[in-house]
């Protein structure tokens, strides 16, 4: 998972950019939060940013043993999506959202996610997908209510918030892809990666940025 701008950065006009960005972002996770029917998220191995907060607006996380969770935000020189600015220290507790959020960046594993709070269910990985279909046809039979991370019941109130959230956080994000820090990473993380071509896209594109970030 995760997000490659290189070619979309490189193509368009930069305010035409930040609004992709933006209304990208924003529907991606609207679509989770405005979906009508319970969901199960069933992470099978490494999750990676929105793969992972994604995740915290399904009715629940059932993840196999093998599954790990990464939101490298910080590490990025980009701020929180996906609600998890404030979604993530009411369904852990403070700490652990924040060695998440923050600058440690922290990737539980599926059982330290369950322990902090993150995970409903772990289950090892070769009953993972017999136990979530058994799950799913257990609330389907019980006419489970419906909650967000398995513990917050999805009101109406609950929902508005998240999607000003939403919103916010996809304003934000759109900037913060366009800005200095995030452009010199991905700079960076492209040498690292013996990319060349990539490199010298994102070298190009902070050397200019005094210049295009006008016509933002």
């Amino acid at each position: 998972a995760g997000v490659d701008l290189g070619g979309t950065v490189g193509l368009a006009m930069p305010k035409s950019v930040y609004e992709m960005i933006r209304s990208s972002n924003q529907q991606l996770f609207d679509a989770f939060i405005n979906f009508k029917k319970p969901m199960i998220v069933a992470p099978n191995g490494p999750a990676i940013g929105a793969s992972v907060t994604s995740g915290t607006l399904a009715d629940a996380i059932i993840a196999s043993d093998r599954a790990t969770f990464s939101t490298p935000f910080s590490r990025l020189g980009v701020p929180p999506e996906g609600c998890s600015s404030i979604f993530f220290d009411r369904i852990m507790d403070q700490e652990s959202a924040q060695r998440m959020l923050g600058p440690e960046g922290w990737a539980p594993t599926a059982a330290e996610a369950k322990e902090a709070g993150f995970v409903h269910d772990v289950v090892p990985h070769e009953e993972h997908m017999a136990f979530v279909q058994k799950t799913a046809e257990e609330w389907i039979k019980t006419g489970r209510p419906r909650t967000a991370a398995g513990k917050i019941p999805r009101e109406e109130a609950l929902l508005d918030e998240l999607r000003a959230t939403n919103a916010q956080e996809s304003i934000d994000l759109a900037t913060a892809f366009l800005g200095e820090k995030f452009l010199n990473t991905q700079y960076e993380f492209a040498m690292e990666k013996n990319k060349p071509k990539v490199a010298k896209l994102f070298w190009y594109l902070k050397t200019t940025r005094p210049v295009w970030s006008l016509l933002l």
